[in-house]
């Protein structure tokens, strides 16, 4: 049984203007059953929000830190919570 969750993950580096957005939406697509948004943020950082099953955003998180993603990530900081709900799709804003 899949344990649904909330990801709210922060991710610092030469992430904005790099495409690092629709890649993370791209990937995140490729879990499946995925609902939220990546964002940039003004202090340089990308926002990811995302709700669904556990290890889905296990893979998502592992992919983000180890990945061969767009510019460079220095660090990606987490926190895990409880579905709120009101997502359709995984959007880029």
């Amino acid at each position: 049984m899949n344990e649904n969750v909330r990801l709210t993950a922060w991710v610092r580096g030469r992430v904005q203007g790099v495409g690092f957005r629709w890649w993370t939406r791209a990937t995140a697509l490729e879990t499946g059953g995925v609902a939220g948004y990546v964002s940039n943020l003004a202090d340089g950082r990308v926002q990811v929000v995302a709700e669904g099953d556990r290890p889905s955003y296990d893979r998502l998180l592992d992919w983000l830190r180890h990945g061969d993603t767009p510019g460079r990530v220095d660090g990606v900081t987490e926190i895990w919570g409880d579905p709120r709900g009101g997502y359709e799709g995984f959007q880029i804003r």
